[in-house]
């Protein structure tokens, strides 16, 4: 058995995200723009000097650069920030002036002023921005951050085709646990993601002898600011290698404090793609892909417009300055974000938009912040899959983020036992992985456990990139990224019990999914209740998007079937088939009843002597709904 280079556990990192205090604004918007409400007193400080801006087809500032600096500095003069401006201290600031950066992959334009503004001052800039008709939205350009997640304590120690991968068995739970791991392990016996690209959008990657690094030259450092990237200038660089994204104690603002490189996008590497039945180390889920490292956080984070440009690059759109991505990646994993909104004209929701119909899939870690993932972007962001986290007991973790925009959950870590919210951290409470041991800049190659939703995005990304594989290698039809969702949504496997918060349709079960792709599933391994004439069946819950299905025999001669759904919490969805079943979103169904809520209804006065099947779809989280069904004779 070959030792792995190291397996000194070490703290990684701490749960963190920076919340984006000041929102975008549509030009329409700005005279509705109201002071919004900060989360914390540590981000009542925030401030900003870097704006996008956004104009409308067909104007002169969309078409030019030079055009759409002088609308800025308009509006820097109608804001009265023009002028010299006495601090708190006494001291006196020189007039404000505005700089064009660049512009963005999606045509926004990227400025910078002369100094930081604070809310007030960035909020009324932005309004005086977006009084001008030629512009569609305007947005500060903030610092995201790597979903950083909770470490490993420093004294850890470390079934169909079963890797040697020497760590495996002891410490992957996350691969094979029947209650709340993601069922790779009898996957692998279907897809292990040969041909398709994976780009992971993070710090970067280290070396590492467990991972394929074939493609980390092929990658790109986005970061266009040199105290982020550490690099000597602000130009972009080739390759995707991790740099170190360490911090000393103030540099991200007052109060901040020092860490140590996070090697963040190691980890999530690793779990995507870590190559396995190599005899080394541990093993990676779809791990014949190829990961596309593109690193787009250094020290304090990364900025939204640096993310988006890497966005529209990873999935095969062009980007002023930087030569073509020849990995187009079918696959693309966010383990980043902070607070905000996404909408569809956002710069992030349109960077995402344009891979959507390229045809990349985008994954995204719903958050640590124990709170609902509708504020923070890019989780909310239009079009993406949204992950949550749940530890080996199949319960939502203390920390992950939840709500109707959670796609589905996937194993992240509970870090304590039963995926408590305390008591002590034991192994099967994190994520194991590929790490560095380095300090601050690239050290040892290692293996080392986190837990977070950061670690629960990759193991639905490495899913996407075996049902890509799959579905490639029977030379079927590739799937949408819609298809795709369809896929993860209705096979995901329920929670053990009903969570205590909404996050989505169930846990990623990598076999059903690569199983439905191929064709496999029939509809017929679905569970059926069977319910009983004028029985109410009641206790009956679901997340959002997840279903469960009912049947009743109507004999010859009767009349007025009525099948209703009353009661509980949530909302769901009533489709109703006569002789089938209604597909996992309601495709097929004779029937369907979608009022707000749970009280749905669907009367049929002449219903055919055949079985009728019922599904019951989750629009929104759902528990304790009756279901009944009734006819008369």
């Amino acid at each position: 058995m070959k030792s792995p280079r190291s397996f000194r556990i070490r703290a990684i990192a701490t749960a963190a995200a920076l919340a984006l205090v000041v929102p975008a604004i549509h030009a329409a918007d700005a005279p509705k723009l109201a002071m919004p409400k900060a989360p914390s007193s540590t981000q009542t400080t925030e401030s900003y000097n870097r704006f996008i801006v956004t104009y409308r087809n067909g104007t002169t500032e969309q078409r030019d650069s030079k055009a759409a600096l002088q609308n800025v500095k308009a509006a820097v003069s109608r804001a009265g920030l023009d002028g010299a401006t006495r601090l708190a201290t006494g001291a006196t600031t020189a007039p404000l002036s505005v700089s064009h950066l660049r512009k963005l992959a999606i045509g926004a334009e990227l400025v910078r002023t002369s100094r930081n503004l604070n809310q007030t001052e960035a909020n009324a800039l932005m309004q005086q921005i977006a009084a001008d008709p030629a512009v569609s939205h305007v947005e500060p350009d903030v610092m995201m951050r790597a979903v950083r997640d909770i470490a490993a304590p420093t004294n850890a120690t470390p079934q169909t085709f079963t890797p040697d991968d020497p760590y495996y068995a002891k410490y992957q739970w996350h691969f094979s646990d029947p209650t709340g791991g993601a069922n790779i392990n009898n996957a692998w016996d279907l897809a292990d993601g040969t041909g398709v690209t994976v780009a992971v959008i993070d710090t970067g990657i280290t070396q590492h002898p467990d991972l394929d690094l074939s493609l980390a030259d092929a990658g790109y450092d986005f970061i266009s600011d040199a105290t982020v990237s550490g690099r000597d200038s602000d130009d972009r660089a080739p390759g995707g290698w991790d740099l170190g994204d360490w911090t000393t104690a103030g540099q991200c603002g007052p109060g901040s404090s020092a860490d140590n490189s996070s090697w963040h996008g190691t980890h999530v590497s690793g779990t995507i793609a870590e190559l396995t039945n190599n005899g080394e180390g541990m093993a990676g889920i779809a791990y014949k892909a190829k990961v596309l490292p593109v690193r787009v956080l250094g020290h304090c984070g990364g900025y939204t417009s640096d993310i988006a440009d890497a966005i529209v690059w990873a999935s095969g759109g062009q980007v002023d300055g930087v030569p073509d991505n020849q990995h187009p990646a079918r696959v693309i994993n966010m383990s980043l974000g902070g607070s905000g909104s996404c909408s569809a004209g956002s710069v992030t929701g349109q960077a995402i938009a344009g891979a959507i119909s390229r045809g990349t899939t985008v994954v995204v870690a719903a958050g640590n912040s124990n709170a609902d993932a509708a504020d923070f972007s890019p989780a909310n962001c239009p079009g993406v899959i949204a992950v949550a986290s749940n530890g080996i007991a199949g319960k939502r973790a203390f920390y992950s983020n939840y709500g109707a925009g959670v796609t589905l959950s996937a194993p992240g870590g509970g870090v304590y036992p039963n995926d408590g919210s305390n008591g002590t951290p034991i192994n099967t409470g994190f994520v194991w992985s590929t790490i560095n041991e380095g300090t601050t800049v690239p050290g040892d190659a290692g293996y080392g456990g986190m837990a977070g939703t950061s670690q629960a995005s990759p193991h639905v990304a490495g899913t996407v990139a075996m049902i890509l594989s799959a579905t490639q290698e029977a030379r079927k039809a590739a799937p949408t990224p819609a298809e795709i969702r369809a896929l993860l949504t209705s096979t995901a496997r329920r929670f053990p019990a009903a969570t205590d918060r909404p996050i989505g349709a169930g846990i990623v079960d990598a076999y059903a999914a690569v199983n439905k792709a191929l064709g496999n599933d029939d509809g017929g391994v679905e569970p059926v209740t069977a319910l009983t004439k004028g029985v109410l069946l009641g206790n009956q819950a679901g997340g959002t998007y997840a279903s469960s299905v009912y049947s009743i025999n109507v004999p010859a001669g009767a009349r007025n079937l009525n099948i209703r759904t009353l009661g509980g919490t949530g909302d769901v969805t009533l489709f109703v088939k006569a002789g089938a079943l209604p597909g996992t979103e309601g495709e097929g169904a004779d029937f369907t009843s979608a009022k707000p809520g749970n009280n749905e209804a669907v009367v049929i006065v002449q219903p055919k002597t055949t079985t009728y099947y019922i599904r019951v779809y989750g629009a929104q989280a759902f528990g304790n709904v009756s279901v009944l069904a009734t006819y008369t004779n």
